[in-house]
């Protein structure tokens, strides 16, 4: 996986003033190496999406460019059309032709006279073999998926682009469809770049992750080291799904609302301003005239997940199932002792006292 597929350079781009509008991605950087699935990971609005129609060809950039297979194909003043790109691309609502059948849908854009056997033989891997002659709106939503990424491999392509694919799938078959994804791609010796909001989806079957926000990479690592190096509070607050708090004191010893912080002094190479700690960090206190009060809660297999407002910051915090602990309910919050934290900038490991 050593061999570079594509690349990004200084990638900008906004629709329409700049001046007004604000730029949707901001010099972006960003390789893809052969047989790859990368994932573009981020919030609504963040740029997910623009950058794939970049990559796709249905959009220019304002600055940068974009090289597949060592060849331009996006700049400022070169746009490669994108039927002459070779890179296929599966929408979220997958845009399968409603008037074709199945087999017409894989084919379409095929030459009458290319070989068709690459289409047959993408059907039986897919498992739509037996559907030849349906029309999109006789396919389960799996099936429809499934037909969409026929459809972009079938040219043979070797990067694939797909859109929130699984997003509009009930729970069972987005699992069993986007653990299939890896397999159907390497068998077709092919590369892949999935947008998704989804973090458990991004960290779950792609071999590195973009992490993104307001038009700009915060990091691009496998999710390993996403997970236990991530580089900005964004990444932790985000994908991690972890709680973000404001350190109070730097003199003689680092402290927060909840308690102090260990680390050791070698490690910092920069004044740090925030700590991250997960759910299982804090210690619920009763108390009718605690600072804290319970927003919410959700079930989360062992235990409880409770919302926390906490001086106008939400904390997620876990407890038992036995918790004795309501909506409404006012209470305190202190560190677990022992617990790890990260402390930023830097992301430095320190323990919770």
């Amino acid at each position: 996986m050593n061999e570079l597929h594509l690349e990004i350079t200084n990638l900008s781009h906004h629709y329409g003033d700049p001046t007004s509008n604000g730029q949707t991605l901001n010099s972006v950087n960003l390789s893809l190496y052969k047989g790859e699935l990368l994932g573009l990971l981020g919030p609504s609005g963040c740029g997910k999406t623009t950058l794939l129609r970049l990559i796709a060809g249905f959009e220019r950039p304002s600055l940068g460019s974009i090289f597949f297979e060592e060849q331009t194909i996006s700049s400022p003043t070169y746009l490669l059309p994108p039927e002459r790109r070779g890179i296929g691309m599966v929408f979220q609502d997958y845009a399968l032709f409603p008037h074709l059948n199945v087999w017409d849908n894989v084919c379409f854009g095929l030459a009458y006279s290319v070989d068709k056997s690459r289409a047959s033989w993408l059907l039986e891997l897919l498992g739509l073999e037996n559907l030849h002659r349906r029309f999109p709106h006789e396919l389960s939503g799996g099936q429809r998926q499934r037909l969409g990424l026929a459809r972009a491999l079938a040219p043979g392509t070797s990067l694939v682009l797909l859109d929130e694919p699984f997003s509009s799938l009930d729970v069972e078959v987005r699992l069993r469809l986007r653990n299939e994804l890896s397999r159907v791609l390497n068998t077709c010796s092919a590369s892949g770049i999935l947008v998704t909001h989804d973090p458990q989806e991004a960290l779950g079957i792609c071999d590195r992750v973009a992490v993104m926000k307001d038009g700009v990479i915060h990091q691009c690592s496998p999710p390993l080291e996403i997970l236990t190096r991530p580089k900005t509070p964004f990444i932790g607050n985000f994908v991690l799904q972890q709680n973000l708090i404001k350190i109070t004191s730097r003199k003689p010893s680092y402290s927060t609302p909840f308690g102090n912080i260990f680390v050791k002094s070698n490690l910092i190479k920069e004044t740090p301003n925030i700590i991250m700690v997960d759910d299982q960090s804090f210690e619920i206190v009763s108390n009718k005239c605690g600072i804290g009060i319970i927003k919410g809660k959700e079930f989360r297999n062992t235990e409880w997940i409770f919302r926390i407002e906490y001086q106008n910051q939400i904390l997620r915090v876990s407890a038992p199932l036995d918790s004795e602990i309501n909506i409404g309910d006012n209470c305190d919050l202190r560190f677990v002792t022992g617990k790890y934290g990260y402390m930023f900038p830097g992301c430095i490991s320190c323990l919770l006292k």
